[in-house]
């Protein structure tokens, strides 16, 4: 296993090393994606769907965003 590190700005802003850069096919513009599972983290490039699904999505939940939703469900 190979290792790279980065360390975290004042703004909580990291640079991807070259070599995460190279493996990933990573360019400026590009949407990376974070994968939780429990306490690890997996740092990958965003695909196509991911950025469809997470659009969809957001058109779907649109119609919960309102006062009244938020006072009848805020404390579940």
């Amino acid at each position: 296993m190979n290792t790279a590190t980065s360390k975290l700005t004042k703004k909580y802003q990291a640079t991807v090393p070259e070599p995460i850069r190279k493996v990933l096919r990573l360019n400026a513009g590009d949407i990376i994606a974070f994968d939780v599972e429990g306490r690890e983290v997996k740092l990958r490039k965003t695909r196509r769907v991911d950025l469809e699904f997470a659009a969809a999505l957001n058109r779907t939940l649109n119609e919960w965003m309102n006062q009244n939703d938020e006072e009848a469900y805020g404390d579940l």
